[in-house]
């Protein structure tokens, strides 16, 4: 499972519990508001109708003066008791004689907001307010009100209904809200896999900033790590390569050297200090390119860029080639696309673009020709670089790249330094680019060089 969906069912989960508990409470609660109102304004019509029936004179029928009032029992009911709770009137002209108990059965919290009031009771599905009646501070009954609970249902279920509706948005504005949260969290760690990726690879890659201590700490720990690992590995896989591509060249130079010693020829004495100045030039050029290599590496950005025409940089690279190229009597040719910007650094471009020239002529034979020709494809520039060599084996694609891998050139025999095509895609790389090599279908080697456009 991956991390932001497990933050985020976990943020939804609690949420719904939460969101759940909360609602529930709101919905019991809104039957109690209805009903709190309802009691409060049966209990001002009830100290009305107490005060409307006061007697004025002793032993008056003062229910009698409640029989004046409109009948409405539909929607209100009104009695009234004398002190031993028997029923003097009632609208609804059903409880008359009968003898009303207070506290009525049914009183408390369903009835009213606050239970304590002893004037208020919930019977038979009918909430019942009353209020005493005196003359001269004596009490000589009292009034009530009652209403049917069923006259709020209506009211109460389009309440809930609409608690309901804004709960239903709510609701969805926190699952997005978290899946955006999830989201937030989890960027910061993608970004820090993408970048060991790089790091893998062999990219050039800079540590993913955030303003979260947590992953700010962590991400400059893994570059850290990676300044380390790199400066050891780099000392470690140097001096052996160093040592076993010198060996050999070395040994040669040294037993020219020893047989110059003895009395021979002219002729042969020449051939053999030629050979030492050949080997004596590869290593010479073996530990250029090895320090040249080692410097684009140790990079992590490009210095001093400038933004230049792609047509311009092919051509210089090819007048640089074409000497070379005629001398062997290889056809140099130049196919122009459209032309367009790259931003970097002229001459790392312009060398990675002569390597690969130098490679595609070195294997081509006489007769052949080498091609270079670019395009632009989403938002980058394709050079492409083709020969009419031989290919390249399948077994050696996938190390082509490799510092120190080299092929022998048809024809001699002789391999490179092998360091050509690791500077091409280091100089890609650097720029943001990729370099790779492919056989042709039609025969030969295609390399290409993409770098984005500037």
């Amino acid at each position: 499972m991956r991390i932001r969906t497990a933050i985020f069912g976990v943020y939804v989960i609690a949420s719904a519990i939460g969101f759940a508990v909360v609602m529930g409470l709101v919905l019991r609660d809104v039957r109690l508001r209805y009903v709190e109102s309802m009691r409060r304004t049966l209990g001002d019509t009830a100290a009305y109708m107490a005060a409307f029936a006061a007697p004025v004179s002793p032993g008056e029928n003062w229910a009698q003066r409640l029989e004046t009032l409109p009948s409405h029992v539909d929607v209100l009911r009104v009695f009234a008791c004398d002190r031993e709770g028997r029923v003097l009137f009632d609208s609804a002209g059903r409880d008359v004689g009968q003898k009303y108990v207070w506290t009525m059965t049914g009183g408390g919290r369903a009835a009213s907001e606050n239970y304590t009031v002893v004037n208020v009771a919930e019977v038979g599905n009918e909430l019942r307010v009353v209020a005493p009646v005196r003359h001269q501070k004596e009490w000589v009954g009292w009034v009530g009100v009652g209403r049917p609970l069923a006259s709020v249902a209506d009211g109460v279920s389009a309440a809930r209904w609409r608690l309901v509706g804004y709960a239903g948005v709510i609701g969805l504005v926190m699952i997005v809200a978290g899946w955006w949260i999830a989201a937030r969290l989890t960027h910061s760690l993608e970004r820090l896999t993408e970048y060991a990726r790089n790091v893998r690879d062999g990219r050039p890659a800079a540590p993913p900033q955030s303003r979260a201590k947590e992953i700010a700490e962590l991400s400059l720990a893994f570059e850290e790590m990676r300044d380390a690992l790199e400066g050891r590995q780099h000392v470690e896989r140097y001096t052996q390569t160093l040592a076993h591509e010198v060996k050999a060249p070395l040994a040669a130079i040294r037993g020219a050297a020893e047989l110059l010693d003895e009395n021979m020829p002219a002729e042969q004495r020449q051939k053999f200090l030629a050979n030492i100045r050949t080997e004596s030039a590869r290593i010479q050029r073996i530990i250029e390119r090895l320090l040249e290599l080692s410097s684009l590496e140790a990079r992590k950005e490009l210095r001093q860029t400038e933004t230049f025409s792609v047509a311009q940089l092919a051509t210089d690279a090819t007048d640089v080639v074409r000497p070379a190229c005629a001398a062997k009597g290889v056809t140099l040719s130049l196919r122009a696309g459209a032309d367009a910007k790259v931003r970097g650094e002229g001459v790392l471009l312009r060398e990675a673009l002569v390597n690969l020239l130098q490679n595609a002529f070195e294997f081509s034979p006489t007769g052949g020709e080498v091609g270079l020709g670019w395009t632009v494809d989403g938002g980058r520039v394709v050079f492409a670089v083709d020969d009419a060599g031989p290919g390249v084996p399948d077994y050696a694609l996938p190390r082509v790249f490799d510092r120190f891998y080299s092929l022998p050139r048809p024809g001699t025999e002789r391999k490179s330094t092998g360091l050509g095509l690791a500077l091409v895609r280091e100089i890609a790389h650097l720029h943001g680019g990729e370099a790779t090599l492919a056989n042709r279908p039609e025969g030969g080697a295609r390399a290409t060089f993409c770098v984005p456009l500037g």
